[in-house]
């Protein structure tokens, strides 16, 4: 089947807006194959770690980021994506400080951003692809058949945020969580490489006031066109 053929559904938005949770509840309905793209830095600075190739070395990163073996796997509503390298569950390693950190060296090498952008194409394979990200429908995947943008006001995303993070045990407060999220969606829109911003054929679903239930059923009604 050759690379048009085979259909992708690309949800993109802002942090919080719940494209992860959404994206793995497509990706299991459809029985189509999953992508984290938001994970690809992350992992190719973990893979090269394990191969013991430095991270100043260029061309030895590019080589690992063109190369990776993941999977990705959806697992229950509320819970993260199930990451697995090279055969193994990395899912908690890969959300570290350090591989986070490490990320971050990574994902400024131009080369290193190109060879995971093929990468990332390589995903869309046979029956389908759901991708998740910031730049899916616009760089990675223009030619994709549907395309969702998902997002909520950064009132709702910071709820949801605090939330989850009193649930897991964290002191944190609500007004900085709403701060972060503002200058960060200031910077991802205004950025000059794969700015955060919806693909013209995109369509827009905001989520501020929706159940996960009610979120997926618009999503499913979209990517019926699929």
């Amino acid at each position: 089947m050759s690379f048009s053929m085979t259909p992708v559904i690309t949800v993109d938005g802002p942090g919080g807006s719940g494209k992860g949770t959404i994206t793995q509840m497509l990706a299991r309905e459809l029985g189509w194959h999953l992508l984290d793209s938001g994970a690809l830095y992350r992992l190719t600075a973990l893979a090269a770690t394990r191969q013991g190739v430095a991270l100043d070395n260029e061309a030895g990163l590019v080589a690992v980021a063109a190369s990776l073996d993941v999977a990705f796997e959806p697992t229950e509503p509320g819970e993260p994506v199930k990451v697995i390298l090279a055969g193994e569950d990395v899912t908690v390693e890969i959300r570290t400080e350090a591989t986070g950190d490490n990320a971050s060296r990574v994902a400024v090498i131009q080369p290193v951003r190109d060879a995971l952008l093929q990468r990332q194409r390589d995903f869309q394979q046979p029956p389908g692809l759901v991708a998740d990200g910031r730049d899916m429908g616009t760089v990675v995947f223009p030619d994709a058949p549907v395309k969702i943008f998902l997002t909520a006001s950064a009132e709702e995303r910071a709820s949801r945020r605090y939330n989850q993070l009193k649930d897991a045990g964290v002191d944190v407060n609500i007004d900085t969580l709403l701060e972060e999220i503002r200058v960060r969606d200031e910077r991802d829109m205004n950025r000059s490489a794969a700015p955060l911003k919806p693909a013209d054929d995109a369509q827009v679903i905001d989520s501020t006031g929706l159940s996960i239930k009610e979120v997926l059923d618009r999503c499913m009604a979209v990517a019926g066109q699929a």
